[in-house]
């Protein structure tokens, strides 16, 4: 496996676990039953931090949409240099530093971690035109 491939493998593995910690900390705050209804407005609220991970959950997402089609063009062009390599490394410990940053509250830095993972992106855009 390209190892761009296993930096995929990465972030979806995290994006896909990042629900974990908020939905305990949902059940904690309303019960197991709470946990499992519907959703309404009158629920009570949950912790900060794990409202803040679940906002950290939804843009991991969102980004995810972009990543990984960059890096399956990548791998179906047969595209790999030392470049597509460090941007989706970039790309995953910019994405881990961002949910970190944001559940704990630190709002430079996880904008910070943010831009680093989106300038990683478009490092991979870049390589898709042959440009990197």
């Amino acid at each position: 496996m390209k190892t761009e491939l296993l930096y995929l493998v990465y972030v979806t593995a995290l994006t896909g676990l990042l629900w974990v910690p908020y939905i305990i900390d949902r059940a904690m705050v309303r019960g197991l039953m709470g946990c499992l209804a519907n959703p309404s407005r009158n629920d009570k609220p949950q912790s900060a931090w794990a409202q803040r991970l679940y906002f950290a959950h939804t843009n991991a997402v969102e980004n995810l949409i972009i990543f990984a089609p960059l890096v399956l063009i990548l791998d179906a062009q047969g595209y790999s240099t030392e470049y597509t390599v460090i941007a989706c490394a970039v790309y995953f410990w910019a994405r881990l530093a961002h949910v970190i940053l944001y559940t704990m509250g630190v709002p430079v830095l996880r904008t910070l971690a943010f831009s680093v993972g989106f300038l990683a992106q478009l490092a991979l855009v870049f390589a898709v035109f042959g440009k990197l």
